[in-house]
Parts: structure tokens; sequence; C-alpha cells
């Protein structure tokens, strides 16, 4: 495409080997205030400006598909349930889960990752939902699945799926992040797009039993109890160690996501949900919860799932998610089409509260401007980010910071690698920079 060809404030899909989708961002204008207006209006009379008059109507009398009616216009359309489980569009075939080849020994312990680069919103369509299995997934008849809690309580149960669904229900919305998301950014710059660099991260509404109200069902020991042991069903008999404390605030055992059933690659029928905790620790195909007055230690958390310190020593037990964030689109793969207006968008989350803010910098950390959080702003949700900016077709490093309910502010690497080093694989919540070229090229670096 040559220059005089472009459209200004576009997103051109990535180079075809990165399977990046081509979308362009809309402006709302609900909501603006006279501020935003004003900038909105230099930019596109700016925009306008450069295309001219001429440019602009040859384009639009040059264009059949706005001067005559396309064929679908022309014609009766497809009966209504024509397919009872609705399906995306056949022109979204690029929006896909991808797995990263090599990453696992055996396709049943890989990742599938979530398209962030695609999403709107904070919610993510549960086909998305990115995929992380120890042992492959397996899809259980619910009819034969049973929920066993014993350990320090005085009425030890058997739940059935049936006694599950009958009992006081709740609706949350919540993020799930596997503990290893960026894991391969802690060395050196590894992966070119955001789908592989954060894609081990969905956001979904949950359906379930408080984990609480089954706690009290049982009678457990008030006085003797401080952790819980998950165990799961696959083939891996995943194990964790959830403390107490955690389980009587807002975990829950889920039999829905995002208003129907779980998908079997996401626990169907039955899986833990431990909000602002690493993804690990919400067991899937959740078979037993046990009752103890000490950390389990179990093969999953003894040796995996650890932090390797820079002094060579490992620490257990850091499941919860410090506040962290990245910026979507532009993300890396994509190709700024032209000079002028783009709404820079991304997702900011924390394991402790809710997201207050989210700084963005467009000179690699040098000044950062305040984004807009869009509603809803939940606790350990997904928040959505926008910002607006004007590209003048000069090279740029695009940045998030994320700052949380505590006052937690999201570090730099320099900062992040002086605590922890570079040989970690876990919690890396270091702040993401995509470069933009003269070019309009965006790609991965470390700033």
């Amino acid at each position: 495409m040559q220059a005089s060809e472009r459209k200004p404030g576009r997103i051109r899909k990535a180079p075809e080997n990165f399977l990046e989708p081509s979308f362009l961002q809309t402006l709302r204008k609900e909501g603006m205030n006279q501020g935003r207006r004003d900038f909105l209006r230099k930019a596109f009379l700016a925009a306008t400006a450069a295309m001219g008059a001429p440019a602009l109507a040859a384009a639009a009398e040059g264009d059949p598909d706005i001067l005559n009616l396309p064929e679908w216009s022309k014609i009766l359309g497809n009966p209504v349930a024509m397919r009872p489980y609705g399906m995306p569009s056949k022109y979204e075939a690029n929006l896909v889960r991808r797995e990263s080849p090599g990453l696992a020994s055996v396709p049943q312990a890989s990742v599938a990752f979530t398209p962030l680069q695609g999403m709107f919103g904070i919610i993510t369509p549960s086909g998305l939902h990115f995929e992380r299995h120890h042992q492959g997934w397996v899809d259980i008849d619910p009819a034969r699945h049973r929920l066993m809690l014993n350990g320090l309580v005085k009425r030890p149960r058997v739940y059935t799926m049936d006694d599950l669904l009958r009992l006081p229900s709740v609706s949350r919305i919540h993020w799930l992040e596997c503990g290893a998301n960026g894991a391969m950014e802690w060395g050196n710059v590894a992966v070119p797009t955001v789908q592989y660099t954060h894609g081990m991260l969905s956001g979904s509404e949950f359906t379930g039993v408080l984990l609480s109200t089954l706690l009290d069902d049982a009678g457990f020991d008030r006085e003797k109890a401080k952790y819980l042991l998950a165990e799961g069903a696959d083939g891996s008999s995943m194990t964790r160690t959830i403390d107490i404390d955690r389980a009587l605030d807002d975990a829950m055992v889920a039999y829905g996501m995002n208003g129907e059933m779980l998908r079997p690659e996401n626990g169907y029928p039955l899986r833990l949900v431990v909000p602002g905790v690493q993804g690990v620790s919400w067991v899937k195909w959740l078979r037993r919860l046990e009752v103890g007055d000490q950390p389990y230690a179990t093969k999953d958390e003894a040796s995996h799932y650890v932090d390797l310190m820079p002094d060579g020593m490992m620490r257990q037990y850091t499941s919860i998610h410090e506040a962290k964030s990245v910026i979507t689109s532009p993300s890396g793969g994509q190709l700024l089409m032209d000079k002028g207006y783009f709404n820079v968008t991304g997702l900011a989350w924390t394991g402790r509260g809710s997201i207050r803010k989210v700084d963005v910098s467009f000179d690699g950390g040098r000044n950062w401007r305040t984004a807009r959080l869009e509603n809803p702003i939940l606790p350990k949700a997904l928040t959505r980010f926008n910002i607006d900016w004007v590209w003048d077709g000069s090279p740029a490093i695009l940045q998030s910071r994320a700052v949380d309910s505590t006052g937690y502010v999201q570090p730099t690497y320099t900062q992040l690698r002086a605590v922890r080093g570079s040989r970690s694989v876990y919690h890396n919540n270091a702040i993401q920079s995509w470069s933009i070229a003269d070019s309009g090229e965006v790609s991965n670096v470390h700033v």
C-alpha cells in the first residue's frame, strides 16, 4: 500500500506469520468532556487537511462499496437458529487461541494463549479463554462427578452436582492469570505479540457456591483450620494449598462461566475460583477439599510454581498477583497505517483490591499521562483503560503503568530485577514496552 492510499488513524493487520487481526477503534461520543472534544476535532481536522478535499472526493467516487448496494442487501438472509449454538463470523477466523511451539514436551501440558489484541471490554469469550493443563483436559459426566469435603470438619460431606446447584449461588467477575504469564520475558525479549507476552490472562463471570458456605455446612474447625487442600480429578491430580482466610473471603466452587456451564477445557463440571491468586490454584475438575492446620507442600508447590531469587533460594506460596497492566492496541506485530489519531487501549488488573489509576507514556517512561478507566471497576477484575493519542510519524515507545487501591505501583524491569533477578519464571508484572518505528511497525522491546 502506497502512503497516499493509507487512511489516518487505522491499524493494519500484522504480517501473515503474526496472524494478528485488523480493526478500527471507534470513538465514543458519550461522556466526552469539552477538552477531549477539542483534542479530537483538532486531530481529525489535521488528518483531513493532510488528505485534501480533492483526495476525499476521489476516494468516495471510486469506492463501489459506498456508491452501490452490496449483494447481501438484496437477498433474504439465513433462517433463525440455523446454528443452534452461535459461532463467530467467518471473517474473524484469525482471532483464536494459539499455542507456542516447543513450549512443553507434550501438548497435554502446553498452553493456548488468549488473543488479547482483539478483545474488547473486560470479559473474554469462553471459546477464547486461555488454556493451561498439566495432563490434558477431560470431559467429565456431571452425573458421576462428586466433591468431597473432609479433614478438620465435624460433618464430612460428599456433594453431587445436583446438591451444589441447590445451594445459594453467587456470580462474580474476576480475572484468571497463569503464574507463568510473561515467563519468556524475564531474561530477554522473546516473543513478538501481546497474545504471547500476556495471553495467559482472561476475564470471566463465574457462578457457583462460596467456599464459606460449604465450610459452614461441614462445620469446619474455626480454631484449628489454617489451610485448605484442593485436589483435581484430571490425570495429574493437581493439588494446591489455599490459605483459609482467602478461602473464607471470596473463593468459590464454580460450575458456571459467562452465563453457561464451564467448558470442559476450563474445568467442567466444577472448578475452584480463588480471586487474585495465580491460575494453578484455581484447581479444575475439583473433586476434593480437605481442611488442615498446615501447608500441604504438594509436588506442584514444593518444587514447581516457586520463585527463584537472585541468591539461588526459592520462595514458596507467593501466589498473589501484584498490580499489572498492558497496552493491547497498538501492540507488537501490528502496523499503524499512517499518522493521525489513535485510541490507545489496554487492560489493568491486581490481586489486591482494585485498579485506582493507569498512566501511559509515549516516550519510554519519561513523561506520563493518566488514562481513562472504563466502568465497571471491580475488585480483582480486569479494568479496561483508554487514552487519546495523535501519532506524528516519529518513533515512539508506548508503556502503561498500573496503580492499585493499596497504592502499589507497577514496577519497571529494572526495579523488578533488582529484587527478583532475571532467572525467575513466575509473577512477572514489569511494565511492558511497545516500540513504534517511523514505518508504523510495532515491536516488543525492553526499556
